[in-house]
């Protein structure tokens, strides 16, 4: 009994081992299937959020983080990891450079360029604003490219007699089409880089899809102008350019100072430099006013110019070395007040009202700096183009004063039963002297960059703290400038595809579509893949559906023993070039207004466009990318 008890309790592990080793491995199927499924609603939820716009885009951010690392998908450390990925990081610094060029007036000054080399032919103008949107829209976001030279293609419709909707969607497909030169110039291209950094692939380096993007860019320049100028319609703008919902045509007076730039120069010479935007209507030297024609005077010192212009030049004036507004330097002179007191350091609006005592008085009568201690520096008055000097303006109820002082002056403003509506002066001043060091930095950043002398985020955030250290721009606007929700959805974003890596969902959708296309050539699998997400993405932004299609273009091509570069770039390039409807990209919505499209128009162009484009890459990505 005891030997057959000793040999029972010997050999009976030994027969058992298998059978644990078989439920250990079933438990384990089991874990998988279920992280999978728990992956997979994630996922669905994510993509049902995304497209019904429930909940904003950062918001299903933050939930998928809190999805993934409460579910036990990822740690919390791999959940919380795209908040310091590059993608988030460069996305960061471009909206600060972008900024930047806005405030510089950089960006103003080639969208003025930009028209006045475009020529009166249909075919050179398209041309011209194609490529050279296209080469803008590489290193800033296309959304700001477009809202940038919208009022100039306005403006060349009108002088050129080209309808308003034979540019505007050009600008806007032009615009998108720059984004796939750099991989900086759209979010898609940073996810794409950061996938496959996770699938142990090397990263995109600035320029790797500049090849790909320069042929598409050119295609796309040609469709337009041999074919799509015939799908176009033809109408005029919806509205007339200076038709807006603010103001941005204030009246002052400017003082020209003995250390200026301007003296000597006749009116024509200071509009060819682009540096300031205001029309010149009076013009006193030794308090009298010269007569016209203005173009015969040269600038001296002291003149004073009377002036309609942009709220940008009206608070940059005060900022750039000789130029003063009179009112201000009227007011140095002849200030009396005690030490205590302080020169005015904020600018604020106000409405007159219609029972004001202020009716039909001139601004020398009130003695408005001695009434309350503020100082009218700008004025509005709605469809009347104002000749006369500031002091000299009767005013009426409806007329807008811009106000400078300290905070005493301006609450005793806003007290008074005269005025209503007391609110801050929103604009920042234009520091286009600023203009050469930023393009310096810029160019600086991409060649660094370029030459792989620094790694591409190290590069970026050492251009934003030469932005800022060098006065280019402040640091609250530099905070101001970066969207947060893209921000924030490009965090939440990445450690989705980590999820769909580590679930095996991505390799298990992959087997399924290797047995379906293993027989395919390669090319209607790229063009497959291309039309799928050039669907997907009218309803999803560019980042989100390479978020989601990412992983499973990675596996696919591992599945295929192909190039997981040229599956990955596939997606990023639909992404982002397709432009079927107006509500694919953002800058399609800022056109849709002001050009009078409908979305049929959209489609008839876009479709043909985007079925060239989707041919090229599909064609030449294995080319670039091969096995």
């Amino acid at each position: 009994v005891l030997l057959t008890s000793k040999h029972h309790y010997k050999t009976e592990p030994q027969q058992a081992q298998p059978h644990v080793e078989k439920a250990i491995q079933t438990i384990m199927e089991m874990q998988l299937q279920l992280q999978q499924i728990i992956f997979l609603v994630i996922l669905v939820a994510a993509f049902v959020l995304l497209f019904t716009e429930w909940l904003r885009n950062d918001v299903v951010a933050i939930l998928l983080i809190l999805s993934l690392a409460i579910s036990g998908l990822l740690s919390a450390e791999q959940a919380l990891s795209g908040f310091g990925s590059e993608p988030a990081i460069i996305a960061v610094c471009m909206f600060v450079l972008s900024e930047a060029l806005h405030q510089t007036g950089v960006s103003e000054s080639i969208g003025q360029w930009i028209s006045r080399i475009a020529g009166s032919q249909y075919t050179r103008v398209v041309t011209v604003v194609m490529l050279t949107v296209a080469g803008l829209s590489a290193f800033t976001h296309h959304v700001t490219t477009t809202a940038m030279m919208l009022p100039p293609m306005l403006t060349l419709s009108r002088e050129r007699s080209i309808p308003a909707s034979k540019l505007l969607m050009p600008l806007s497909f032009a615009a998108s089409l720059g984004t796939t030169i750099t991989i900086i110039g759209a979010p898609a291209f940073l996810l794409a880089s950061s996938l496959l950094q996770q699938a142990d692939r090397p990263g995109l380096g600035i320029f790797s899809i500049a090849p790909l993007g320069i042929i598409l860019t050119v295609a796309g320049t040609l469709f337009m102008v041999l074919i799509g100028r015939f799908l176009l319609p033809s109408r005029e703008a919806s509205v007339a350019l200076g038709d807006q919902s603010h103001i941005n045509n204030y009246f002052t007076e400017l003082q020209i100072q003995a250390n200026s730039q301007l003296i000597g120069k006749t009116l024509e010479q200071i509009k060819k430099s682009d540096r300031y935007q205001f029309t010149v209507v009076g013009w006193i030297r030794d308090k009298k006013r010269l007569g016209n024609p203005f173009s015969q005077h040269t600038i001296s010192e002291d003149d004073v110019l009377l002036i309609h212009t942009t709220p940008q030049d009206l608070i940059s004036f005060q900022h750039d070395q000789g130029l003063e507004l009179h009112p201000v330097q009227r007011f140095k002179r002849t200030k009396s007040e005690s030490s205590t007191s302080h020169e005015p350091d904020e600018v604020a609006q106000v409405v007159v009202a219609s029972n004001a005592d202020f009716i039909h008085r001139t601004l020398r009568e009130l003695d408005f700096r001695r009434r309350f201690g503020a100082i009218v520096i700008g004025f509005w008055r709605q469809a009347e183009f104002l000749e006369q000097e500031l002091a000299e303006i009767r005013l009426l109820a409806g007329d807008v004063l811009v106000l400078q002082g300290d905070k005493e002056s301006l609450a005793r403003v806003e007290k008074d039963s005269s005025v209503l509506m007391l609110v801050p002066f929103h604009s920042e001043p234009r520091l286009r002297r600023k203009a050469p060091l930023l393009i310096l930095i810029a160019v600086t950043t991409i060649l660094l960059s370029a030459l792989n002398l620094l790694p591409l985020t190290i590069a970026m955030l050492s251009a934003v703290a030469a932005i800022i250290l060098t006065g280019c721009l402040s640091l609250r606007q530099a905070y101001k400038a970066i969207d947060n929700r893209i921000f924030v959805f490009i965090a939440g974003a990445i450690p989705l595809g980590l999820a769909m890596q580590k679930s095996g969902v991505a390799a298990l959708l992959a087997d399924k579509l290797q047995v379906t296309l293993q027989d395919w050539p390669q090319f209607f699998i790229l063009l497959i893949l291309y039309a799928v997400v050039g669907l997907v993405t009218q309803l999803m932004s560019d980042a989100a559906t390479v978020a989601l299609f990412g992983p499973l273009a990675i596996a696919l091509a591992k599945a295929m023993n192909a190039s997981p570069e040229a599956y990955v770039i596939t997606i990023a390039m639909a992404a982002v070039t397709a432009c079927l409807t107006p509500t694919g990209h953002h800058g399609n919505l800022l056109v849709y207004g002001p050009g009078r499209y409908k979305f049929v128009d959209f489609v008839r162009v876009g479709g043909p466009l985007t079925l060239v484009l989707a041919v090229l890459v599909a064609f030449l990505a294995p080319i670039f990318w091969p096995i």
